[in-house]
């Protein structure tokens, strides 16, 4: 999939190094085609990294997707440059009157806030409000699965007694479903979190689907019945090396982290990991697309302005 954003974008050049598809707006208004709309929220503080991050797996399928970044108005990242947000950035002001064939929630290091603490949630609630009548399907990671738990459904998060930090075996539920089609039965993903929600209250909701957890019985893909919210509570858009920069961020500043578990060769943190889950990355972000994007979105829906 060609996946149109800005020329300038930093990601871009990055993208064009690792032979992704990518076209420039430019070009992309010379093709008589209706491309694919996705908003992306991105929470996350380093916002450059999750764009490359998310942007490489959205290029991976072979329709057109027009790509919109979303800030927060309510709270200013300190993480990013101004002109990088200013530049590459819109508000929901901005897009509230549109339509969007697909949105990614990203996450958040903000987990063991109370939901209502965080200075952006009314806002953010707006936008998964809003979500429910003009986007096709949402995609919610990591602390934004948590949040779309919690607001859409009442599923609330709870503390670990350590941070849940690493490689992890999954099993399916049911290899059958179109979002974990080409799945093997167990896979591995990563994860790195200090909250998690309960599995019996996933099964026990009429709304929810459990369709992935891992050995220990933590919930990791969940989808709504409708299909219009899928939450992911890990970070398969992970690069090799995201938990890496991680554990030596968190030995820098003094705090007592643990080596990130089946991470490392040997478990030596001397070793360079190994990026062992990049065909599930690439199969998840595809089937979303078509099969609950794409496949399920008019034709006319898309940046149609609402009436």
């Amino acid at each position: 999939m060609p996946i149109n954003i800005p020329k300038e974008l930093p990601a871009s050049d990055l993208l064009k190094e690792e032979k992704i598809f990518v076209m420039d707006e430019d070009r992309a208004r010379t093709q008589d085609i209706r491309p694919l709309s996705i908003l992306i929220l991105n929470l996350m503080p380093e916002k450059e990294k999750t764009e490359l991050q998310l942007l490489r797996l959205l290029g991976n399928t072979p329709l057109q997707v027009n790509i919109t970044f979303l800030r927060t108005a309510t709270y200013r990242s300190t993480h990013v440059s101004s002109y990088h947000l200013d530049t590459f950035y819109t508000t929901f002001e901005k897009v509230k009157d549109r339509r969007f064939d697909g949105m990614i929630i990203t996450g958040a290091p903000i987990e063991l806030l109370d939901f209502e603490e965080v200075n952006y949630w009314q806002e953010l609630t707006e936008i998964m409000d809003w979500a429910k009548e003009n986007v096709t399907s949402t995609l919610n990671i990591c602390w934004g699965a948590q949040a779309a738990l919690y607001h859409h459904y009442g599923v609330d998060k709870y503390e670990l007694p350590a941070k849940y930090f690493g490689i992890f075996n999954h099993t399916l539920a049911d290899p059958t479903v179109k979002l974990v089609r080409g799945f093997d039965e167990v896979f591995r993903a990563p994860h790195s979190r200090h909250t998690e929600v309960v599995k019996e209250q996933i099964e026990k909701h009429p709304d929810l689907n459990l369709l992935a957890e891992t050995d220990d019985g933590s919930p990791f893909i969940i989808m709504s019945k409708d299909s219009r919210n899928i939450m992911i509570t890990g970070h398969l858009e992970y690069d090799a090396t995201t938990l890496l920069d991680e554990y030596n961020r968190d030995r820098s500043k003094g705090m007592n982290i643990d080596i990130p578990a089946n991470y490392f060769p040997d478990d030596d943190d001397s070793k360079q990991p190994l990026h062992t889950w990049r065909s599930y990355s690439h199969l998840l972000f595809s089937n979303w697309l078509n099969y609950y994007v794409y496949q399920l979105t008019p034709y006319e829906w898309g940046d149609k302005q609402r009436t």
